[in-house]
């Protein structure tokens, strides 16, 4: 029953919007998180925070990498692995050429 009743209080009328209330409205999902607005009694769209839109745009992106990366995993041979000597073998590289580069890795 919890869920019905988050989900009512969740849900603005588009009225209110045509009433001047969108400060009001935008105030309150600033502070209470994301609102349903209904339109006709059905749901027109979803007012979210740009800090709540962010979080759940980085949730999707994750769940797509983590997908990529699984994927990849199970197709995974070690038998074509290249070593980094090998790789500085080919491409010439020295010691020389890799002391200033710096790697971020997050």
């Amino acid at each position: 029953m919890p869920n019905i009743m988050a989900a009512i209080q969740d849900t603005i009328s588009i009225s209110l919007f045509n009433r001047g209330q969108a400060g009001k409205i935008f105030e309150d999902v600033r502070r209470s998180g994301a609102k349903v607005v209904m339109k006709n009694n059905a749901a027109e769209c979803v007012l979210l925070s740009p800090e709540e839109y962010v979080r759940l745009m980085d949730e999707v992106n994750d769940a797509r990498l983590l997908t990529i990366a699984t994927e990849r995993m199970t197709k995974f041979d070690p038998n074509t692995l290249v070593s980094q000597e090998d790789v500085d073998r080919e491409f010439e590289f020295t010691e020389d050429d890799l002391a200033d580069v710096e790697v971020d890795i997050e």
